[in-house]
């Protein structure tokens, strides 16, 4: 089974994006990047920023494969107070909000030639009921129509929500008809909820990409694989009945204690699970 090595620049959150911590993703043998739409890190806001990583995208080997769609809309992480980019808010307003704020992410895509956005619903106390679906459905109806043009594709991620367990994203897309949305499968919060198999025995061949890191399900810690307590036999078992193969997503903590020089082999190695 060939499978697309992808590297979530989560890992370099607290440092401003630049050609040489993507360089450094092709080193380690990733062969595709997603970017984290978070403003300190991608300032998506900025054209001159876009077209600066635009520019630097096309002439190397190494792909744009998705976007991350913003969680805040300042350049603090909500540090300072800012509101979370939040689809599924009981008040109207901060749901447009949260559109138009995606919207602007999604623009990035004119320079920088990504095919894929993972999409969050919600936040951990959003609950599933009628209100949420019909949030759901209309953000990603709306999302869904503004990225088409752009060539991008959306991937719903499941969360830590009860909005966004397996069973309802499926019911989610399947009222909608939302057909073209993909899933993208976070195997540490699936851990953290109803199980790695249950997620992937759900989601089946939806999966377009995995967010692969480890924990040891009691908190969300964005750990390398092998460090938490998920069964990665297991996973890599059921990964490869996908098919298509979906996109393996290295989305580690940019906290985890490990020198610059040694995360190549971290990296490699993380990536050879699924050999």
């Amino acid at each position: 089974m060939t499978i697309l090595r992808v590297l979530s620049t989560h890992l370099f959150l607290n440092h401003r994006l630049h050609p040489g911590l993507l360089e450094l993703a092709g080193r380690a043998g990733a062969q595709a990047v997603e970017i984290f739409a978070a403003r300190q890190h991608f300032d998506y806001r900025s054209r001159e920023t876009v077209r600066e990583l635009g520019a630097w995208f096309q002439s190397s080997e190494l792909k744009p494969f998705s976007m991350h769609a913003p969680l805040y809309p300042d350049l603090e992480m909500g540090r300072a107070g800012a509101p979370t980019v939040n689809l599924l808010h009981p008040e109207k307003a901060r749901r447009i909000d949260a559109m138009d704020e995606i919207k602007r992410a999604l623009e990035a895509a004119e320079y920088i030639p990504f095919t894929n956005l993972v999409v969050h619903l919600g936040e951990r106390s959003d609950g599933w009921s009628q209100h949420t679906l019909e949030f759901a459905l209309t953000a990603l109806e709306h999302l869904g129509a503004f990225a088409r043009p752009l060539g991008v594709r959306l991937l719903v991620e499941n969360l830590l929500n009860d909005a966004t367990t397996p069973e309802h994203l499926i019911q989610t897309l399947t009222l909608g008809h939302l057909d073209q949305v993909g899933i993208c499968l976070d195997l540490g919060h699936a851990h953290l909820t109803v199980g790695t198999t249950e997620a992937l025995t759900t989601f089946g061949n939806r999966v377009a990409s995995l967010h692969v890191h480890d924990n040891h399900a009691i908190r969300d810690e964005h750990l390398w694989p092998g460090e938490g307590s998920i069964d990665w036999p297991s996973v890599t078992q059921a990964v490869q009945k996908i098919e298509p193969a979906p996109a393996l997503v290295l989305e580690l903590s940019q906290h985890l204690p490990q020198q610059p020089s040694e995360l190549p082999a971290r990296i490699a190695q993380a990536f050879a699970l699924f050999d």
